[in-house]
C-alpha cells in the first residue's frame, strides 16, 4: 500500500481576513500574526513560537501492522537523560527520535485510507463514529486542519 511510511507536514488551516479556510506553509505559519497572544509579552510570543515550531515539525508515520501514529519533535532544551527518564516511566514513547502518542488504528475501505482518531461519544443521541478518512481530495493526509505528504 502506497500509504504505508512517513508523512511530513505540509501545511496548517487558517482563516484569512475574509473568513475563508486558507493554507499556510510552514514558513508562513512561523511568520503569521498571533492575533490570539500579547505580542508585546515576550514570554507570551515565545511559547507561542514554540508550539508553532512543534506543529510543523510532526510527522505521521503508517505502519504496515495496522498503526499509525502521530510523532511530535521533542521539546527544545529537554536533555537526553531527561528524555530517558520520561521513557522508562512510560510518560513518552519514542519513534525515530520522535515523541509519539499512542498508535491510532487504520485500515483500507475501497482503496482509501481511514484510520480511527479515538474519538467517542455521541450527536442528538447518535454514536459517533470515530473512523475518518486520511487523504483529502487533493492527495494530503489531514488531521484536524493540519496536511502532511509523504516523505
Amino acid at each position: 500500500m502506497d500509504h504505508i511510511g512517513t508523512w511530513v507536514f505540509h501545511s496548517i488551516g487558517a482563516m484569512n481576513d475574509k473568513d475563508e479556510l486558507v493554507y499556510l506553509s510552514a514558513e508562513d505559519y512561523l511568520n503569521s500574526p498571533m492575533p490570539y497572544v500579547d505580542e508585546t509579552d515576550e514570554e507570551a510570543v515565545a511559547d507561542e513560537m514554540k508550539e508553532r515550531k512543534k506543529m510543523v515539525g510532526m510527522q505521521v508515520k503508517i505502519c504496515e501492522d495496522g498503526k499509525l501514529y502521530l510523532l511530535s519533535p521533542l521539546p527544545e532544551g529537554v536533555s537526553q537523560e531527561e528524555v530517558d527518564k520520561a521513557v522508562s516511566a512510560g510518560v513518552i514513547t519514542l519513534l525515530g527520535g520522535m515523541m509519539a502518542e499512542r498508535p491510532l488504528a487504520w485500515e483500507e475501505r475501497d482503496g482509501e485510507l481511514w484510520y480511527d482518531t479515538g474519538i467517542e461519544g455521541e450527536v442528538f443521541g447518535e454514536k459517533v463514529d470515530g473512523w475518518v478518512k486520511a487523504i483529502d481530495k487533493d492527495g494530503y493526509f489531514t488531521v484536524a486542519s493540519t496536511r502532511f505528504v509523504k516523505a
